[in-house]
């Protein structure tokens, strides 16, 4: 007697399976426009898929004054253009796409196997069907789809880590390029006052006003003068062109203008006691650590879950020959754990997971030593910057309005008001190099706590730049 389970079994399971099959889909994004949405809010800018190919300007970045009025490129949009138009940052995108496919293949249900067998002769014919299902398979594949979900996670967090990697090379390299365009121009202005300086003396010399030394040091002063046009200018080139690697750009929109200066000093630094939690909270290198022991514990699990039973395949068959009726039945196939009994595989993922508790562990430890030396290091910058900003360079200037007056009044000497230039010039390439160093340091504190620190304004009796 035939059970009813062995007849209608088949077509019951294939109905189970086209149920299970239907619930992952593959989303058109791949998932990224979670990884966009987070890291909108740490970086100040959206991230997004190119679509319109390799190399090309994406659309949405035609808008921006920098390419559609010509207007100078500031830093917030520099870090916009990058993290949509760098195309080894697209490619990194794509990871987020690959683990999604991953998550919903996972999902799915292992696809039955068929089995068909034709064997003829003498007049004879047979003819045997089946179709098989992995029983493991179906058993685990809950098990497996959790252990891809955290690993799809994770990967979005490694892609957002990325982000932020790149966001910070971008944030620095515009900071270079304008310091070091601004530092330029000042090398230019030096050379420029050497120049008149050096004619001066030699004037004054011609005439008995003043003897060779005094000449030699201000000949010297501007050779060296114009030996810091030439270093400034390649250091010009060198930062300019390491943003525009980090922006992606090349031919006509590589042509992109820079601010003149950096932004003024923000009215105070930002008050963070609490930067190690910070850290640990919004670091994304901590929060993949963590996603990565939590999808290895999965994995020890399902090692567990299969660790005797490798394969079990079960399914439903028939058999017709010539002359005969159809017999039909189902099939059962076992794997017999006789020499490998699943322990190596269970150790393996034991150490794997511990791997990964150590690795979270570290990433910790690693974060709360940066935010501290960052924010340190944050401080300490803009009290360097404000020093020079408001005591080293507005005494320059008033020394030089006194030497200026005395010269004037001819009680002092060419050579004192040219003495006089060339230590207001070392004062405000210092301020240019000060300003530069806090900046930077903002960007890399904002990268170790994977925040953004909000700006305060200038006070408006601080808002003057070096002349």
């Amino acid at each position: 007697m035939r059970r009813p389970g062995l007849r209608t079994g088949p077509p019951a399971a294939l109905a189970a399976l086209a149920l299970l099959s239907g619930c992952a889909t593959v989303a058109p994004d791949g998932g990224f426009g979670d990884v966009a949405a987070t890291t909108q809010a740490r970086i100040g800018a959206t991230p997004e898929l190119a679509r319109d190919g390799a190399g090309a300007l994406a659309a949405s970045l035609r808008d921006l004054p920098v390419f559609a009025q010509g207007a100078p490129l500031d830093m917030d949009a520099a870090v916009r253009i990058a993290v949509v138009n760098h195309a080894g940052l697209q490619a990194t995108y794509r990871n987020v796409g690959v683990a999604q496919a991953d998550l919903v293949t996972a999902s799915r249900p292992p696809n039955p196997k068929l089995d068909f067998k034709r064997l003829a002769g003498g007049g004879a014919l047979e003819i045997e069907r089946g179709i098989t299902f992995d029983l493991v398979g179906l058993l685990t594949a809950p098990l497996a789809a959790r252990m891809e979900t955290r690993r799809f996670e994770q990967v979005k967090r490694d892609v957002g880590a990325a982000i932020e990697r790149h966001a910070l090379e971008t944030r620095t390299a515009w900071i270079e390029a304008v310091a070091s365009r601004q530092a330029l121009d000042y090398a230019r202005r030096v050379l420029a006052a050497s120049a008149a300086g050096a004619e001066l003396t030699g004037r004054m010399a011609s005439v008995g006003n003043t003897n060779q030394l005094e000449l030699a040091r201000e000949q010297v002063f501007h050779a060296q003068a114009a030996g810091d046009v030439a270093r400034a200018a390649r250091r010009a080139t060198a930062a300019r062109e390491r943003l525009t690697r980090a922006l992606g750009l090349w031919g006509k929109d590589a042509d992109y203008a820079l601010p003149d200066h950096l932004p003024d000093l923000p009215a105070a630094p930002a008050d963070l006691p609490d930067v190690e939690r910070l850290a640990l909270a919004q670091r994304l290198d901590v929060q993949a650590a963590r996603a990565d022991a939590a999808a290895t514990a999965a994995d020890l699990g399902l090692t567990r879950t299969t660790r005797f039973i490798n394969v079990l395949d079960a399914g439903y068959a028939n058999k017709s020959q010539t002359d005969a009726p159809t017999e039909r039945g189902y099939t059962l196939s076992l794997e017999l754990p006789l020499f490998d009994w699943g322990g190596a595989r269970v150790a393996r993922a034991e150490a794997t997971y511990m791997r990964a508790v150590d690795r979270v562990a570290l990433a910790a430890v690693t974060a709360r030593s940066e935010a501290r030396e960052r924010y340190l290091a944050y401080r300490n910058a803009y009290d360097v910057a404000r020093h020079y900003r408001d005591t080293i360079i507005p005494l320059r200037r008033k020394i030089g309005d006194e030497v200026l007056l005395r010269y004037n009044g001819m009680l002092a000497s060419p050579q004192d008001l040219l003495a006089d230039a060339r230590a207001q010039a070392e004062a405000v390439t210092a301020y240019i190099e000060a300003q530069q160093a806090f900046w930077e340091a903002q960007a890399e504190l904002e990268a170790a706590l994977g925040m953004r620190i909000a700006p305060q304004a200038a006070p408006a009796t601080h808002k003057e730049h070096a002349e």
